[in-house]
C-alpha cells in the first residue's frame, strides 16, 4: 500500500510542477521604493531590486509570483496630499481688540463661538495654509506685526493620513499657536543688582492629535491669551488633494 502511494506521488509531482511553473517577472515601480515591499519576501517569492530603474525582479513558482505581483499594485498608488489651514482668531471684549475683521466664510463658526462664550468681540489675527503628503510632516510660520521683537504664529503636524473613504483626515501631533514676546530682567549673581533686560517667547496654542471631516471648520482648541480677557481660538479646515 505505501509502495503504490509513494508511486502515485511521483507521478503527480511533474503534473504539479507543470500546473504551477517556475516564473521570472520583472515589476516597474512607479510611486514607491524597493523598501516597502521588501516584506513581501516572506511569501516565498525570491525577490531581486534594480536601484537604476526602481523596479524588482519576481521570481518563484507562478502562483505565488502572481499573488506578489497583485500586492504590489496595491502598494504603488500615489501617496494622496492634504492642504491644511488653521485661523487664529482672537476673542475679548475689549472695542480696540487687536487683528482684523473675520471674513465672512467663518461666520458661522463665529455664531457658535458667540454662543458659548461672552466675549463680545472677535478678531483674526492670523491665517496659516500648508500642503503635505500623507505620512509626511509639515510647518510653517508668519509673523503678526512689525514690532521688534514680533509676535509669531505656528503650525505644524507630525503627520497626516486619509480614511479610505476619503472623508476624514487624521493629524498626528499638530501643534497651532502663537510666539509672545516678553521682557525679562537678568540679574548678576555675584553682584546681586539688576543687569541688561533681554527679550523670551512663551507658546500660547494647541498641541494634539484630531480628526477632522473633510471640509468641515472646526474649533480644535482655546488657549488664553494675555490674561483671562482674551482667547485665542483655533480653527482648522482640511482638504484632500488627489
Amino acid at each position: 500500500m505505501k509502495r503504490i502511494a509513494l508511486w502515485a506521488l511521483l507521478v503527480a509531482a511533474p503534473l504539479l510542477a507543470q500546473n504551477n511553473p517556475q516564473v521570472t517577472k520583472l515589476v516597474i515601480l512607479k510611486n514607491i521604493d524597493q523598501r516597502a515591499v521588501t516584506m513581501l519576501q516572506s511569501w516565498g517569492v525570491s525577490m531581486v531590486p534594480s536601484g537604476s530603474t526602481n523596479s524588482i525582479a519576481l521570481s518563484g513558482p507562478q502562483d505565488k509570483v502572481a499573488a506578489v505581483e497583485a500586492a504590489i499594485k496595491q502598494l504603488d498608488v500615489p501617496a494622496k496630499s492634504v492642504e491644511l489651514t488653521v485661523y487664529f482668531v482672537v476673542g475679548g471684549d475689549q472695542a480696540t481688540l487687536a487683528g482684523s475683521a473675520v471674513p465672512q466664510d467663518l461666520r458661522d463658526v463665529i455664531a457658535q463661538l458667540k454662543g458659548a462664550f461672552a466675549f463680545k468681540e472677535y478678531k483674526m489675527l492670523d491665517t496659516l495654509s500648508l500642503r503635505t503628503r500623507t505620512g509626511s510632516p509639515a510647518e510653517t510660520s508668519g509673523i503678526l506685526n512689525s514690532a521688534s521683537p514680533p509676535r509669531m504664529s505656528q503650525f505644524s503636524i507630525r503627520s497626516a493620513a486619509v480614511t479610505d473613504d476619503g472623508s476624514t483626515v487624521r493629524i498626528d501631533r499638530m501643534h497651532a499657536g502663537l510666539r509672545l514676546p516678553y521682557s525679562k530682567t537678568n540679574v548678576d549673581a555675584k553682584a546681586g543688582i539688576p543687569g541688561p533686560k533681554t527679550t523670551d517667547y512663551i507658546n500660547s496654542g494647541i498641541d494634539q492629535d484630531i480628526d477632522i471631516k473633510v471640509g468641515q471648520k472646526v474649533v480644535v482648541g482655546r488657549s488664553s491669551l494675555e490674561g483671562p480677557q482674551q482667547a485665542l481660538f483655533l480653527i482648522l479646515t482640511a482638504t484632500v488633494i488627489q
